[in-house]
């Protein structure tokens, strides 16, 4: 008898552990308090148990249980709110459908402050659906639209028929080939350019260790330069500038015999008349000698 019972007490508990688990994989959670109102919809396409129930896009609630009633031809849908919520009278239910299928109970709440009864029926609105507000809402923007749609084909249409849309397209297609043969000339000349750098590169190698040697060759000159005697000449020179400062006075100088010869004019025009004179008295004695040489024989 004890193992009847214990076993019937496992059964019991499996079943409702079981239960349990399937109401938990759907969404239900059988130990969270909720108040259940009921709605009535004639059709509820894709609204399955544990569908969630908004207040303004929040979840409040869930779907406990769908029924079909055969008295009214309505289906009956048992609604778990939370505790807390307080349906005014005045409030609706509406079945929303997304792109995607699922379907969701919307809870439109009222204004009044008279409150439904747990248990009772919350009146339902007819759904709109996915195509009743493309219908209202796309569908004049749409019509709105057409004739803008219309001018711009004909647009396009006046665009590709004429001729020069054509001669565009040849002149692209021979300038892609032009491209193309452009690109084909720039990777050969990159390629002679890569088997020219290591050559370029072992010339700068050269260039580099002639110019070590210069500058080895500059710091000896340097050196050369600082080694010779650089003062003693200066002075030298120094002197020598004194020199002919000196000089250069004494020739301006009119007073001195330098200067006398340099810039006294009698003085040159009597050289120049007694070469002159010199000059005739040789022509004369080329002319004459006899007159100034006197031969006798004896």
């Amino acid at each position: 008898m004890k193992k009847n019972i214990l076993i019937a007490v496992t059964v019991i508990a499996s079943l409702c552990l079981l239960y349990w688990g399937i109401e938990f994989l759907k969404g239900v959670n059988m130990f969270k308090p909720a108040n259940f109102y009921y709605a009535e919809f004639k059709e509820v396409d894709g609204l399955v148990e544990a569908a969630p129930i908004n207040v303004n896009g929040f979840p409040v609630g869930q779907v406990r249980e769908i029924i079909y009633d055969y008295s009214t031809n309505q289906i009956k849908v048992m609604m778990a709110m939370n505790k807390n919520l307080k349906v005014p009278h005045g409030s609706t239910v509406t079945l929303s459908s997304s792109l995607t299928g699922a379907s969701s109970l919307d809870l439109t709440l009222g204004s009044e402050n008279i409150f439904f009864k747990v248990g009772d029926v919350i009146p339902s609105v007819k759904p709109g659906g996915v195509m009743t507000t493309l219908s209202d809402e796309v569908v004049p923007q749409v019509v709105n639209i057409i004739p803008k749609v219309d001018s711009i084909m004909g647009g396009v249409n006046s665009i590709v028929s004429n001729p020069a849309l054509g001669n565009s397209l040849y002149r692209l297609d021979a300038i892609t080939a032009q491209l193309t043969l452009s690109s084909q000339q720039l990777t050969k000349l990159l390629t002679q350019i890569n088997s020219q750098v290591p050559g370029v590169m072992g010339d700068v190698k050269v260039v580099a260790s002639n110019l070590n040697a210069t500058t080895g060759n500059l710091h000896e000159m340097s050196e050369s330069i600082k080694s010779l005697p650089l003062d003693s000449t200066v002075n030298q020179l120094n002197s020598t500038i004194s020199n002919i400062q000196e000089l250069s006075k004494k020739l301006n100088n009119e007073n001195s015999n330098l200067g006398l010869l340099l810039n006294d004019k009698s003085l040159y025009n009597n050289a120049n008349k007694a070469l002159a004179d010199l000059d005739s008295l040789l022509i004369d004695i080329k002319a004459h000698p006899k007159r100034y040489i006197n031969i006798k024989v004896f």
